[in-house]
C-alpha cells in the first residue's frame, strides 16, 4: 500500500485536545483546553434562536454574509483606529484556526521560510509544515517571554517569508509592548517580510499592559495579516467564527485559499454574531474585569501550590512550574494531575521548540466556583506526592 504523506511525521495530533479527552474519560476538572463553562452574552443567545428560524441556512457569501463583514469592520475599525471597508479588507473563515493556515498558505511557498516564537501555539508548527514551509524558532525566555533583539535579527537573516506573532500570547500570556512590536516591524520592512498575527486575545489584558493592534502601526498594514476570532471575546469557541483582514490585494488571494478550503463559515452564526459585534463599549470594560477578577483568583490558588508560575499579562493562561513534583517528563504529570488529583491541564513541551519539560499550562475561562473546586483538588492532590 501506498504511504500517507511525509509532512504528517512533522508533528502529532493535538496535544491540547488530547489533555481534553482524557479530561473527560477521567472526569476531571478540565483547565487544558481554553474554552469558558459559562454562556455567552444574552444578546447572543436571543439572536442565535432568532437566526435558527430566519432565511439563513443556506450558504452565505464565500467570504463572509455582507451584515457580518459590515459589523465586523466597525467593531475593529472602532477599537483599531483603521478605516477598513467590509469587503475589501476581510475575510470570514471558520474560527482563527483556518484563518492561519489560510494566512499561512496565502503568503508562502513551499520552501519559504517562516519565524515562530517558542513558546507557540501548537497550530504555528503544523501549519507552517502543511503549508511546505520551513520555521525558524526563536526562544521567548521565562520569566517575561520577550525576546533578544540579536536572536531575531539573526533569524531575520535566513530571509524568511514571514514572521508569527500572537499578541497577547498563548501559552505564557506575553504582552508585546509596542517597543517590541515596532521592533518586529522594523526588522520585517528590511527583509521584506510579512508579519501574521493571532489576536484572539485582544480584548483580555491586564492592566498596566495594554494591546496594540500590529496592523495599526505607522507603515504596517500593508504587510500585515491579521488573524483573529470571535471565540474568546464572546465566549462562543463552539461557533467557529474567525477572520483575516489585510490589505486588498492580499484578501484576494486569501479569499481563494478560504474558498477551496472549507467554502463558508456557518450562515446563521454570522447572522447571530452581529449582535455581538454591536455590543457597547461597557461589554468589553466589564469582560476585561471578569477575567481580572479570574486572574487574582486562580493566581491565589497556584500561589497556594507552593510552587513557581507564571502570571500572564494577557489571555488566560498560566504556566505552573511542576519540576519540584520530581516526575520524568511534563506529560506524565500531566497524566498524574488528570487522573490523580482530578485536574487537567497541557504538558508544556507542546508549547517548546527547546527540551523543555517544567511546565503544565493551566487556562482560568471558567466559573470562580470551578476554579475553587480545582483549587480544593489541588490542595488534597498535591499532599500525595
Amino acid at each position: 500500500m501506498p504511504s500517507t504523506a511525509r509532512r504528517l511525521s512533522g508533528f502529532t495530533e493535538s496535544v491540547i485536545r488530547g489533555m481534553t479527552r482524557l479530561a473527560n474519560q477521567h472526569g476531571a476538572i478540565n483547565l487544558s483546553q481554553g474554552f469558558p463553562d459559562f454562556d455567552p452574552p444574552e444578546a447572543l443567545l436571543a439572536a442565535l434562536e432568532r437566526a435558527t428560524r430566519g432565511p439563513f441556512h443556506q450558504y452565505a457569501v464565500t467570504w463572509g454574509a455582507p451584515r457580518f463583514r459590515q459589523a465586523l469592520a466597525a467593531k475593529v475599525n472602532r477599537f483599531s483606529g483603521l478605516q477598513l471597508d467590509p469587503d475589501q479588507h476581510f475575510v470570514v473563515t471558520c474560527g482563527s484556526t483556518e484563518a492561519m493556515m489560510c494566512a499561512m498558505m496565502t503568503a508562502c511557498d513551499p520552501g519559504d521560510k517562516v519565524i515562530v516564537f517558542s513558546p507557540f501555539y501548537e497550530n504555528y508548527a503544523a501549519d507552517a509544515i502543511l503549508s511546505g514551509a520551513q520555521p525558524i524558532y526563536v526562544p521567548l525566555r521565562a520569566p517575561h517571554f520577550g525576546f533578544d533583539p540579536d536572536e531575531l535579527a539573526k533569524a531575520f537573516e535566513q530571509k524568511p517569508k514571514a514572521i508569527i506573532v500572537c499578541n497577547p500570547s498563548n501559552p505564557t500570556g506575553k504582552v508585546f509592548t509596542r517597543a517590541e512590536l515596532l521592533e518586529i516591524l522594523r526588522l520585517a520592512e528590511k527583509h521584506d517580510a510579512y508579519v501574521i498575527t493571532d489576536e484572539p486575545y485582544e480584548h483580555i489584558v491586564y492592566a498596566p499592559h495594554q494591546h496594540v493592534h500590529f496592523a495599526a502601526l505607522p507603515g504596517a498594514f500593508e504587510r500585515t495579516i491579521t488573524c483573529n476570532s470571535l471565540s474568546k471575546t464572546y465566549s462562543i469557541t463552539g461557533w467557529r467564527l474567525g477572520y483575516v483582514q489585510a490589505a486588498p490585494h492580499i484578501i484576494a488571494q486569501a479569499r481563494k485559499v478560504h474558498d477551496f478550503l472549507t467554502v463558508g463559515a456557518a450562515a446563521p452564526l454570522q447572522e447571530a454574531a452581529v449582535a455581538g459585534l454591536e455590543l457597547p463599549d461597557s461589554y468589553y470594560h466589564g469582560m476585561a474585569a471578569d477575567y481580572a477578577q479570574k486572574r487574582t483568583l486562580f493566581m491565589d490558588i497556584l500561589r497556594r501550590t507552593g510552587l513557581s508560575f507564571t502570571e500572564p499579562q494577557g489571555a488566560y493562561y498560566a504556566m505552573l512550574d511542576i519540576s519540584p513534583l520530581g516526575f520524568a517528563t511534563d506529560t506524565a504529570a500531566a497524566e498524574w494531575l488528570i487522573k490523580e488529583v482530578g485536574v487537567a491541564g497541557v504538558p508544556g513541551s507542546s508549547f517548546f521548540r527547546e527540551p523543555e519539560q517544567r511546565y503544565i499550562r493551566f487556562h482560568f475561562a471558567k466559573k470562580e466556583a470551578t476554579l475553587r473546586a480545582a483549587g480544593e483538588k489541588f490542595a488534597q492532590g498535591l499532599r500525595k506526592r
